[in-house]
Protein backbone atom coordinates (compact mmCIF):
# COMPACT_ATOMS: atom_id res chain seq x y z
CA UNK A 1 0.00 0.00 0.00
CA UNK A 2 2.81 2.33 0.91
CA UNK A 3 4.73 1.85 -2.31
CA UNK A 4 1.90 2.13 -4.52
CA UNK A 5 0.54 5.68 -3.09
CA UNK A 6 4.65 6.69 -3.17
CA UNK A 7 5.43 5.47 -6.45
CA UNK A 8 1.28 4.80 -8.20
CA UNK A 9 -0.10 7.63 -6.43
CA UNK A 10 1.01 10.77 -7.94
CA UNK A 11 2.20 9.04 -11.43
CA UNK A 12 -0.21 11.13 -13.09
CA UNK A 13 0.52 14.25 -11.73
CA UNK A 14 4.47 13.57 -12.31
CA UNK A 15 3.87 12.84 -15.96
CA UNK A 16 1.97 16.28 -16.08
CA UNK A 17 5.05 17.96 -13.99
CA UNK A 18 7.09 16.65 -16.33
CA UNK A 19 4.88 17.48 -19.65
CA UNK A 20 4.72 21.25 -18.44
CA UNK A 21 8.57 20.97 -17.64
CA UNK A 22 9.11 20.08 -21.30
CA UNK A 23 6.63 22.85 -22.61
CA UNK A 24 9.17 25.34 -21.18
CA UNK A 25 12.98 23.62 -21.52
CA UNK A 26 13.02 21.05 -24.23
CA UNK A 27 14.15 17.93 -23.18
CA UNK A 28 17.94 17.66 -24.76
CA UNK A 29 18.70 21.16 -23.12
CA UNK A 30 17.41 19.38 -19.96
CA UNK A 31 19.25 16.15 -19.73
CA UNK A 32 22.76 17.99 -19.66
CA UNK A 33 21.70 18.64 -15.80
CA UNK A 34 22.38 16.40 -12.86
CA UNK A 35 19.43 16.96 -10.39
CA UNK A 36 21.95 19.06 -8.10
CA UNK A 37 22.66 21.42 -11.32
CA UNK A 38 18.53 21.54 -12.17
CA UNK A 39 18.22 22.43 -8.50
CA UNK A 40 20.73 25.29 -8.29
CA UNK A 41 19.09 26.74 -11.60
CA UNK A 42 15.25 26.31 -10.32
CA UNK A 43 15.66 27.32 -6.44
CA UNK A 44 19.04 29.35 -6.15
CA UNK A 45 21.00 28.52 -3.87
CA UNK A 46 21.44 28.64 0.41
CA UNK A 47 24.85 29.22 0.96
CA UNK A 48 25.48 33.17 1.22
CA UNK A 49 29.12 35.05 -0.42
CA UNK A 50 28.81 38.24 2.08
CA UNK A 51 30.96 40.37 -0.44
CA UNK A 52 28.33 39.95 -2.69
CA UNK A 53 25.71 41.00 -1.19
CA UNK A 54 27.10 43.89 0.57
CA UNK A 55 28.52 44.94 -2.94
CA UNK A 56 24.85 44.46 -4.28
CA UNK A 57 22.76 46.77 -1.50
CA UNK A 58 21.42 49.54 -2.13
CA UNK A 59 20.85 52.41 0.79
CA UNK A 60 18.28 54.60 1.62
CA UNK A 61 16.38 57.55 3.94
CA UNK A 62 19.87 58.84 5.00
CA UNK A 63 21.81 55.48 4.91
CA UNK A 64 25.09 54.68 3.14
CA UNK A 65 27.62 52.03 2.70
CA UNK A 66 29.86 54.19 5.44
CA UNK A 67 26.89 55.36 8.07
CA UNK A 68 27.91 53.66 11.55
CA UNK A 69 24.01 51.82 11.62
CA UNK A 70 25.09 50.08 8.24
CA UNK A 71 28.53 48.91 10.08
CA UNK A 72 26.75 47.42 12.59
CA UNK A 73 24.23 45.72 10.89
CA UNK A 74 26.91 43.65 8.10
CA UNK A 75 29.44 43.25 11.61
CA UNK A 76 25.67 41.21 12.66
CA UNK A 77 24.92 39.36 9.26
CA UNK A 78 29.01 38.61 9.07
CA UNK A 79 28.75 37.38 13.63
CA UNK A 80 25.72 35.18 12.86
CA UNK A 81 25.76 31.26 11.22
CA UNK A 82 23.92 30.61 7.98
CA UNK A 83 21.09 29.69 9.51
CA UNK A 84 20.25 32.83 10.35
CA UNK A 85 21.67 34.58 7.67
CA UNK A 86 18.77 33.15 5.62
CA UNK A 87 16.34 33.44 8.04
CA UNK A 88 17.22 37.31 7.69
CA UNK A 89 16.72 36.98 3.67
CA UNK A 90 13.94 35.20 3.63
CA UNK A 91 12.67 37.75 6.32
CA UNK A 92 13.14 40.98 3.96
CA UNK A 93 12.74 38.80 0.66
CA UNK A 94 10.58 36.09 0.79
CA UNK A 95 12.81 33.40 -0.08
CA UNK A 96 15.56 31.69 1.50
CA UNK A 97 17.90 31.14 -1.41
CA UNK A 98 19.53 32.63 -3.63
CA UNK A 99 19.48 32.86 -7.53
CA UNK A 100 22.63 30.88 -8.77
CA UNK A 101 23.56 34.28 -10.40
CA UNK A 102 24.12 36.08 -7.05
CA UNK A 103 22.41 38.76 -5.54
CA UNK A 104 22.64 40.91 -8.08
CA UNK A 105 19.69 38.69 -9.99
CA UNK A 106 17.29 39.42 -6.72
CA UNK A 107 14.04 39.91 -8.11
CA UNK A 108 10.90 41.86 -6.24
CA UNK A 109 7.35 41.67 -7.46
CA UNK A 110 7.72 43.92 -10.84
CA UNK A 111 11.14 42.49 -11.62
CA UNK A 112 14.70 43.08 -10.45
CA UNK A 113 15.38 44.48 -7.59
CA UNK A 114 18.41 45.13 -4.92
CA UNK A 115 18.33 44.20 -1.53
CA UNK A 116 17.59 47.35 0.12
CA UNK A 117 18.20 48.80 3.89
CA UNK A 118 16.49 52.15 4.65
CA UNK A 119 16.34 53.97 7.73
CA UNK A 120 13.15 53.95 9.01
CA UNK A 121 11.59 54.20 12.55
CA UNK A 122 12.25 55.00 16.23
CA UNK A 123 14.99 52.94 18.37
CA UNK A 124 11.73 51.29 20.67
CA UNK A 125 10.95 49.38 17.14
CA UNK A 126 11.73 46.38 15.45
CA UNK A 127 12.58 46.29 11.95
CA UNK A 128 10.13 45.70 9.45
CA UNK A 129 10.48 44.18 5.68
CA UNK A 130 8.95 44.89 2.94
CA UNK A 131 9.11 41.21 0.49
CA UNK A 132 7.94 42.63 -2.48
CA UNK A 133 10.70 45.58 -2.67
CA UNK A 134 13.59 43.54 -0.92
CA UNK A 135 13.54 46.53 1.86
CA UNK A 136 15.13 45.72 5.06
CA UNK A 137 13.53 49.16 7.05
CA UNK A 138 15.95 49.39 10.02
CA UNK A 139 15.53 52.00 12.80
CA UNK A 140 18.76 53.95 13.64
CA UNK A 141 19.62 52.02 16.99
CA UNK A 142 21.90 53.51 19.63
CA UNK A 143 24.17 50.56 19.80
CA UNK A 144 25.21 47.51 17.81
CA UNK A 145 24.02 45.13 20.83
CA UNK A 146 20.26 46.85 20.68
CA UNK A 147 20.21 46.32 16.93
CA UNK A 148 21.53 42.80 17.10
CA UNK A 149 18.93 41.80 19.50
CA UNK A 150 15.92 43.65 17.53
CA UNK A 151 17.07 42.17 14.35
CA UNK A 152 17.02 38.64 15.93
CA UNK A 153 13.82 39.15 17.31
CA UNK A 154 12.10 40.27 14.12
CA UNK A 155 13.92 37.33 12.14
CA UNK A 156 13.07 34.74 14.66
CA UNK A 157 9.83 35.86 16.15
CA UNK A 158 7.73 37.34 13.05
CA UNK A 159 6.09 34.89 10.77
CA UNK A 160 2.77 36.64 9.39
CA UNK A 161 2.75 39.89 6.54
CA UNK A 162 0.79 42.82 7.34
CA UNK A 163 -1.16 45.37 5.05
CA UNK A 164 -0.71 49.10 6.15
Amino acid sequence: MVKWRIERGVKDQGRELVNGLHEVIDETQLNIFDSEQLELLLSGTTEIDMNDWQSNTEYKGGYNAEHVCILWFWDIVHEINNAERLKLLQFVTGTSSIPHEGFKALRGSNGPRKFTIEKWGQRECLPRAHTCFNRLDLPPYPSQQIMKAKLLMAINETSAYGIE
